[in-house]
């Protein structure tokens, strides 16, 4: 059985949030609460797509190996695939350089909330601003199933935040990541992001971005890289969504399945832990307290270093048609979008519960959706997908 990984410290008496978790599997080993060095680019060569993605993208007439090359890199419209059956993300085997990390941005989603002027009997009053606390270092002792999302979009190289949540299916052995839906997709005016890949535990050690361009691969991601193999988000956030402002915030949710870049181990076995997921949540007023992870990277923040917000939750309401979010005080900024939210449950055990979606230019709020039967569809259907394998 693997060691117990804490991931949410105490921060104040009044804020007492911890995790006890532990991921035991048929042949683990103690090596495997070690973090594994991940391949440098210099000893990766080139990787054929799988016939199964390279047909489906000559079904969209994009040629294969034309896409490894840098015909990803084409967002015409008529390229830019958006519906929910049409998601591809070959891995391309080395892209994700440490020095191509370092340079990733932040989507705008989480620093515009737009006009919020919803319903004021299910909005709370604006929460005190409360800042968020770097996360103890080494994250793979502290905080191993957090990590940063990268993938390309047509402004560049963007960054996200996810968390290793649990498979129903696959227990013990889980390679699905919760993150949000405008870290995968556009929206209503555009499609699926390419080369989607999740690095938990990234920058294990805490350092600058200068330091990690040439850092030690293990230290940059020390469980690897993973790659988006299947990624589903909400129907409304695919039809609603916008790049900033509050539309589609309520159903801005995702859940992806990953696949190592190098090695067979999967996910929950790599990193020693995965959270449940809570679509059933009680009232703010009934929650003490909950907590926002993530790695913010718009200014004051630069990317590198995975902080942490622990506050009351209150209710937020985009729209009197749409379901009312969580809202926490949380000085975090765009990156951090897609980190999970975690709250303890009635059994004493942390569970997610929601994810970073919209927060104010002025950064001292950040608001997440209420997970409900919309989002458990999609988890279960991932879940389906890919059970037994």
């Amino acid at each position: 059985m693997r060691s117990i990984r804490p991931l949410l410290a105490v921060i104040g008496a009044a804020a007492a949030l911890a995790l006890t978790a532990t991921a035991c599997g048929p042949g683990e080993d103690k090596a495997a609460d070690k973090p594994a060095a991940s391949s440098s680019a210099a000893d990766q060569g080139g990787a054929e797509i799988p016939a199964d993605l390279a047909d489906r993208l000559k079904e969209h007439g994009v040629d294969p190996e034309k896409w490894k090359n840098g015909e990803w890199k084409n967002w015409n419209k008529d390229k830019w695939l958006r519906e929910a059956k049409d998601f591809v993300n070959p891995v391309i085997e080395g892209l994700w350089k440490p020095e191509r990390m370092t340079t990733a941005k932040a989507p705008a989603k989480t620093l515009a909330a737009g006009d919020i002027s919803g319903d004021q009997d299910v909005t709370d009053p604006e929460p005190r601003p409360v800042q968020a606390v770097p996360e103890k270092k080494p994250y793979h002792q502290n905080a191993a199933p957090v990590g940063k999302v990268f993938f390309d979009a047509p402004q560049g190289s963007m960054v996200c935040s996810a968390t290793v949540v649990k498979d129903p299916k696959n227990p013990g052995k889980s390679n699905l990541v919760w993150t949000a839906g405008h870290c995968v997709h556009a929206g209503q005016a555009g499609g699926w992001y390419r080369n989607i890949a999740f690095v938990p535990a990234y920058n294990d050690k805490g350092q600058s971005p200068a330091a990690l361009e040439s850092a030690q691969p293990q230290d940059v991601a020390p469980y690897g890289v993973y790659w988006a193999d299947w990624v589903s988000t909400s129907g409304e956030w695919i039809s609603q969504g916008g790049p900033t402002g509050g539309t589609g915030a309520p159903y801005d949710y995702a859940v992806m399945h990953v696949k190592p870049e190098r090695g067979g181990k999967s996910l929950e076995e790599t990193v020693g832990v995965a959270l449940d997921v809570n679509f059933a949540a009680p009232e703010a007023r009934s929650i003490g307290s909950m907590g926002a992870w993530g790695y913010p990277a718009a200014p004051p923040y630069d990317g590198a270093i995975m902080h942490k917000c622990i506050d009351r939750p209150g209710r937020l309401s985009i729209a009197p048609s749409t379901p009312t979010m969580w809202r926490i005080g949380c000085t975090m900024t765009g990156g951090s979008s897609g980190g999970g939210w975690f709250a303890t449950q009635p059994n004493g055990k942390l569970a997610l519960v929601s994810n970073t979606s919209i927060g104010p230019v002025t950064s001292g709020w950040l608001a997440g959706p209420r997970l409900g039967e919309g989002a458990q569809q999609i988890y279960t259907t991932m879940s389906d997908k890919f059970a037994n394998q």
